[in-house]
């Protein structure tokens, strides 16, 4: 089935060519398959937990992402009719263990209102300490810690396929193993305290997501992310999975890049991280080193 030429290299001949191409192809799918089971299976599990926090559990339906759970409500009508929004800074239920330092435990409380602010500009006029059309308030009600060494030992990977490897596309999963995991519930309440949108949400690290070296690095990154789907729920009135994702305003894209807030409101979360935040997270180095939390946090 095969040829070789005088330098000793092997040739395929057409037919044969075209079929160890086609199980190549095949092998390469299927291995790829596994690979991708693989990694899925190797996330942390996040749970729902339910810490009393919200007005009412009552009629919510389950809405799940590609990789985030979730049950929630919304009355559409409503909140679209809403024009102004404050934001109660999100806090850990008292229930929660919570394996965090206080520098940690503000820096994944903060990611998450910091996101909230950010999505809400794009249709809410956020405010202060006024009153308000709506008012949000999130509580993490479970958390799973990110193992630092599990992290270190993936980024070393990384660099030795760059060493090895230079200029070759291929992308280096992180290794699934002591993936951290989080979850929220969350609700908007009008002046008279009535629930007008809630989500009990919980999403785990995944291999597919740049590991930081601490222990509150994946629920910091989680915390964003929950955020952005609870803000796009109360912008949409809708669901915030599934449909095709909108994008973002340039002013929230300046935001997000460390520049200034829409509203004066969100400068109390402290600015993005922006290009520096980013280069941190593709390093690994732990969310402190790039970020320097809420306002109030550093007049303590």
């Amino acid at each position: 089935m095969t040829t070789c030429s005088r330098v000793g290299r092997i040739k395929l001949i057409p037919a044969a060519d075209g079929f160890v191409r086609k199980r190549g192809a095949f092998f390469r799918g299927f291995a790829a398959a596994n690979l991708l089971g693989l990694l899925v299976s190797g996330c942390a599990t996040a749970t729902l937990d339910q810490a009393g926090s919200l007005r009412s559990y009552d009629n919510m339906e389950q809405s799940d992402g590609m990789l985030t759970r979730s049950k929630l409500r919304v009355s559409k009508d409503e909140v679209r009719a809403a024009k102004t929004i404050r934001i109660v800074p999100t806090v850990f239920s008292d229930g929660t263990s919570v394996p965090f330092t206080a520098v940690q435990r503000r820096l994944v409380t903060n990611a998450a209102d910091r996101a909230l602010c950010a999505g809400l500009s794009e249709r809410f006029y956020v405010v202060a300490s006024e009153p308000a059309d709506l008012t949000v308030h999130a509580v993490i009600t479970h958390v799973v810690p990110t193992d630092p060494t599990a992290v270190g030992v993936s980024k070393g990977v990384s660099v030795a396929k760059t060493i090895l490897l230079p200029g070759v596309p291929v992308p280096v999963p992180r290794i699934p193993v002591g993936l951290g995991s989080l979850s929220l519930e969350a609700e908007a309440r009008d002046p008279a305290g009535q629930q007008k949108a809630a989500m009990v949400w919980g999403r785990a690290a995944s291999a597919f997501d740049n590991g930081r070296m601490s222990e509150e690095g994946d629920a910091y990154g989680l915390a964003a992310s929950f955020g952005g789907d609870f803000s796009q729920m109360l912008v949409t009135g809708v669901a915030p999975f599934g449909g095709v994702p909108s994008m973002p305003s340039m002013q929230r894209l300046g935001f997000l890049l460390g520049g200034a807030p829409k509203f004066p409101a969100c400068e109390a979360f402290g600015r993005a991280p922006g290009l520096v935040g980013m280069v941190g997270d593709s390093a690994g180095v732990p969310p402190d080193w790039t970020d320097k939390g809420p306002v109030a946090a550093k007049v303590e």
